[in-house]
C-alpha cells in the first residue's frame, strides 16, 4: 500500500470509532494542531507508559516483531501510549501505567501530517494491527530490566 493509500485507510479506521465521523474529519482539516479528540474502548485501548520506560519498550516490540500496533508519543516525550485490543484496560494489573478505556477519549493526531506536539511513532496501518497486551507486558519486564542494569552501572 502507497503512504497515501495507508494514511487514507488509517484515517479510515479512526474515524470509525468516532461518534460522528464526517466531523472527526472536518476537525482534523480545521484544528490548526491536527488533532482530534477520539473515544478509546471500542476498537482499542491505549496503554500509556511514561516515556522512559516506553521508548525502550518500544524498542524491544521492534526487535521481535515486524511492526507493533500505533503507538502515540505526546508533547515532550513524556508519555507514550500503546494501542492494544479493546478491553484491555479493564483487565490491565500492571502499576504504573495508565490506561484509556471504555468512558475515556483520546488526543489522536491526523495519521501522515506533521502536528504540533502528539505525534505518532507507529501510525496506524489502516488494517486495524494492535499490539498483543501480553507481548507488551514481556516487552517492558524486558526494556524495566535494560533500564535497572544500566542504573546498577
Amino acid at each position: 500500500m502507497t503512504g497515501s493509500g495507508a494514511a487514507k485507510s488509517a484515517v479510515e479506521w479512526l474515524v470509525s470509532v468516532a461518534p460522528d465521523p464526517e466531523a472527526c474529519r472536518w476537525e482534523w482539516e480545521r484544528n490548526p494542531l491536527g488533532v482530534a479528540l477520539l473515544p478509546a474502548g471500542k476498537e482499542w485501548d491505549v496503554l500509556i507508559l511514561p516515556g522512559e520506560l516506553g521508548y525502550p519498550t518500544l524498542d524491544v516490540l521492534t526487535r521481535v516483531i515486524d511492526r507493533p500496533g500505533p503507538v502515540l508519543a505526546d508533547f515532550g516525550d513524556a508519555r507514550m501510549g500503546f494501542f492494544v485490543p479493546a478491553g484491555t484496560v479493564a483487565r490491565w494489573l500492571g502499576t504504573g501505567v495508565r490506561g484509556a478505556g471504555h468512558g475515556t477519549w483520546i488526543v489522536v493526531p491526523y495519521p501522515g501530517r506533521a502536528t504540533g506536539g502528539v505525534r505518532w511513532l507507529v501510525p496506524p496501518d489502516g488494517r486495524g494491527t494492535l499490539t498483543d497486551p501480553a507481548l507488551l507486558e514481556l516487552a517492558m519486564h524486558e526494556a524495566a530490566a535494560q533500564l535497572a542494569r544500566e542504573s546498577g552501572e
